[in-house]
Formats: structure tokens, C-alpha cells, sequence
């Protein structure tokens, strides 16, 4: 899936072979780890849908009280993107990871154990920590240590192990479910954050960070197991190059963030940021089972049933894998919305109907229509532009910053949601995403760049191009 020609790992021999081989698989190994980190993410966001309803009864929550505890994980992880965008240009991305490593072990055992509400709502922020952090390092460090023409997928490899950590959450929910075991949901996720932790001490961190602190040779080592040898000087010196040219013009990242070019992408950046969420995905991905209880299925019938929503989500995503590097980016994000608009507007005239297990197998079905549009593609898009898109200098704050928006919007809809359903019911509330998504199309087809196929370092010159235009224009 991520193997990439081999002429262009390396040119054709039995020696520059074997050169190749071993670069995809140091490619396919990082991957394979630091990957781990947003399927973590993914389960820790999933499993909430399958502990909910009997943590509802365990604890007595009312909506309020389901908004409160799903939504301390996401104010946590708002902060998270915060830290681990300094801290991954502080300490390097592989080190910011190993500490986020760190922290799911501990959170998923603390949120496990929670004796009440009130330390329940601390471990999952104290967790969302952890989640934020992962949510902007992984996909940083994905896009800065792949070649060129793998990048796309490779960082798409990332959003593909998100929705498939929340399948695994959803089948390990459907499976407890008979036992009402919630516990053991939520600190399963203690497994797969060892198995984070111990993988990334075998892990470099990225040439690009090296260089950034003046650790030429390091960088060199690194780009010699995912690059021919020949073009490791060339590939050297054009990150070193960049990096010059924004040291020259300004000290620091805050001050870089002062320039116009700069300030619009980091606006942009944002806004992609928000649409993601605004456009309802999570409230299908933490509430499905609520949502088709409310169709006149069992509370076991509804948790097993978003297993089909977890299977499409990874399909999907799977797809948008192979069509980003091809198709671009821009392409995928608007047919996406145009088909989530779609999709929500059926969604929300379904829940007019009554209630019958017709409707609630029409509803499951729009549920995962909607999903494998959303995944396939406004996911996987967002998720690479927001880490392909900003300069070297300010690439960790910048992400940083547009994925706290993403967690604050994240944060405000998984809040909002226990409260709008009862409120003003499924069927308005889903024609409100909708409109989000009109909004969303029109913000992207405006404002959306297109990043295919460039190096980061010529991506960043053809970025500032463009913007530089824009500005002039407006």
C-alpha cells in the first residue's frame, strides 16, 4: 500500500535493490508505530459510545452529565494540541510522542478505575491530554520523515489507524456490551499505548527537526534510510535552505506568525480545522447508539450496530489513500461535503418518520453513508493539509493552533449534542449540520490550497506565492 517505486527509492541494481527494500520497510515501520498514536486516538474517542449507556446508569448522568463526561476528553485534548505543538519543536516529535505514550497508559487506567463522576471527568481530561498531543505529533512526524511521493499516504496512514482504532473500540464495545463491562472498555486502551511506548524507542526523529536544531548529520543519517544516497546532499540542502531563508527574515516563530502570508495560512489552517468538526462527524462517532436508540432499537442491538459504521469509516478512509496522491486534495474535500450535505438532509427527514425497525435500519444506513464521506474523504484531507501546509519554522505552533480549534469545536458539539437531541430532536439537529456542511463547501472551494506532489520546502515557496496574491488582491 505505501511501497513506493522502486525507482524512485533508489535506481536499479542488486545493491541499490536491496537499498530500496530496506528503505520501504523503515518507512513502513515508522509508520506502523508511530501510527499507534491515532489509533489510540481513535479508541479513546470511540469507546465512549459503547460505555455511556451504562455509565448513564452506573452514575445516575443525566444529558448534561453524558455531555460533561464524553466532552472532558476533548477539552483536554484542545489544550493537548496546544502543548504538543511546543512541545514537539522543543523536544522533537519522537520524544513528544514517547511522553504522550506515557500519559495514555495512565489516563485509560485512571478513567477505568474512576470511582465517580467528578474523577471520571478529570482521568478523561487528564487523557485528552495525551490525545491532543498525538493529534498534532504523529501526523507532523509522518509528513516531515516520508519521501515525497508516499507523503500523502503515509500521513493518510495516520487518519486510516484513527478509524480503525474506533472500529476496535466499537467491536470490543459490542462484544462487552452482554456483560455491561464499560471498565474494561475504556482501560483496554492501556494495550496498544504500551505497545506506542516501547515501539518509539526504535524510532529517529525527523531530518527536518534535526536540521531545524543544527543537527546536520543526524538529519543526513536519517534521510539515507528513505532516500538514494545521491540525493541525500540535494534533499540536505534544500531544507537547510528554507530554513536560512526564514531565519534571515524573521526571529522566532511568533514573529513569523506576523507575516501576512503566514497569518492567512494559519487562518485558513483554522478554518479547515473547524469545518472537520462543525459538519457533525463526531456526534455520529460518540452518540450512534444513543442515536439509534432513539429509533426504537435495544440499547445492545444499537451498540452492535455501529460496528457497521466502523467498518465503513476504515474503507472509506482506505479509499481516500489511494485517491489523495492522485486526485489531490482539493477535489476530494469538496465532493466529500457536497455528499455529506446530501446524506445529512436524508438523515434528518429519516427521523421524521416513525419510529419502526425499517427507520432504524434507514437510519443506520444514511449514518454510514454520511461516515464514508466524511472519512473517505473531508478527514483524510484536512488531517494532510493541516500537516503539509505550514512553514518549517512555525509548522509545530501553527498545526498546534489549528488543531485546537478542531478540539474546541470537537469539544463544543460533543457538549451540545446530549442537548440539542432533546431539545429540538435528531432530525433538526442533523439538518443543522447539514447546513455546516453548505457553509463548509463554500470555505473550502474559496480558501482550500492544493498540496500534491510538491516536497514540503517547494510546497512552502508555492504557498507563499499563492497567499502573497490573495492578500494583494483582497
Amino acid at each position: 500500500m505505501m511501497a513506493a517505486p522502486t525507482g524512485q527509492l533508489a535506481s536499479a541494481g542488486p545493491c541499490e535493490g536491496v537499498r530500496a527494500r530496506r528503505a520501504r520497510r523503515f518507512i513502513v515501520g515508522i509508520a506502523a508505530v508511530a501510527a499507534l498514536g491515532g489509533a489510540l486516538f481513535g479508541y479513546d474517542t470511540g469507546v465512549i459510545s459503547g460505555a455511556l449507556p451504562f455509565m448513564e446508569g452506573h452514575f445516575g448522568l443525566t444529558s448534561l452529565g453524558e455531555g460533561v463526561i464524553t466532552s472532558a476528553l476533548l477539552i483536554g485534548a484542545a489544550f493537548g494540541s496546544l502543548i504538543g505543538g511546543r512541545m514537539s519543536d522543543a523536544l522533537g516529535r519522537r520524544n513528544s510522542l514517547l511522553w504522550a505514550g506515557a500519559v495514555f497508559i495512565g489516563g485509560a487506567l485512571a478513567v477505568a478505575l474512576a470511582p465517580d463522576v467528578p474523577f471520571m471527568t478529570v482521568a478523561r481530561f487528564v487523557l485528552g491530554l495525551a490525545v491532543g498531543s498525538a493529534s498534532v505529533i504523529t501526523p507532523l512526524y509522518l509528513s516531515e520523515i516520508a519521501p515525497p511521493h508516499i507523503r500523502g499516504r503515509l500521513v493518510s496512514f495516520n487518519s486510516l489507524m484513527i478509524v480503525s482504532g474506533q472500529l476496535l473500540a466499537y467491536l470490543i464495545n459490542a462484544f462487552l456490551a452482554q456483560w455491561g463491562a464499560w471498565r474494561w472498555m475504556l482501560g483496554l486502551a492501556a494495550l496498544p499505548a504500551v505497545a506506542l511506548f516501547v515501539g518509539l524507542f526504535f524510532l529517529p526523529d525527523t531530518p527536518r527537526w534535526y536540521i531545524s536544531k543544527g543537527r546536520q548529520g543526524e538529519a543526513a543519517r536519517v534521510l539515507r534510510r528513505t532516500l538514494p544516497a545521491e540525493d541525500v546532499p540535494a534533499e540536505l540542502a534544500r531544507i537547510d535552505h528554507a530554513r536560512s531563508l526564514e531565519a534571515d527574515a524573521r526571529r522566532g516563530g511568533r514573529q513569523q506568525l506576523r507575516t501576512p502570508w503566514v497569518r492567512r495560512l494559519l487562518l485558513v489552517g483554522i478554518g479547515l480545522a473547524a469545518v472537520q468538526q462543525i459538519t457533525g462527524v463526531n456526534a455520529v462517532v460518540y452518540f450512534a447508539p444513543k442515536i439509534l436508540a432513539s429509533t426504537g432499537l435495544g440499547t445492545g442491538a444499537s451498540i452492535t450496530a455501529t460496528i457497521a459504521i466502523g467498518v465503513i469509516s476504515v474503507l472509506a478512509t482506505a479509499l481516500g489513500m489511494s485517491l489523495i496522491d492522485r486526485v489531490g486534495r482539493r477535489p476530494l474535500l469538496l465532493t466529500g461535503l457536497a455528499g455529506m450535505t446530501v446524506s445529512l438532509a436524508l438523515l434528518g427527514a429519516a427521523f421524521r418518520l416513525p419510529h419502526s425497525p425499517a427507520v432504524s435500519i434507514l437510519v443506520l444506513g444514511l449514518m454510514v453513508l454520511y461516515m464514508a464521506f466524511m472519512q473517505g474523504t473531508l478527514n483524510t484531507g484536512v488531517w494532510l493539509l493541516l500537516a503539509e501546509m505550514f512553514p518549517l519554522r512555525v509548522r509545530g505552533l501553527a498545526m498546534g493552533a489549528a488543531v485546537f480549534m478542531m478540539w474546541l469545536v470537537n469539544f463544543a458539539v460533543a457538549l451540545a449534542f446530549p442537548l440539542l437531541l432533546d431539545a429540538v430532536g435528531a432530525g433538526t439537529t442533523f439538518w443543522f449540520f447539514g447546513v455546516m456542511c453548505v457553509l463548509s463547501l463554500l470555505f473550502c472551494k474559496r480558501y482550500a490550497p492544493e498540496t500534491k506532489g510538491l516536497a514540503l520546502e517547494d510546497l512552502e515557496d508555492e504557498l507563499r506565492k499563492a497567499a502573497g496574491a490573495a492578500s494583494a488582491a483582497s
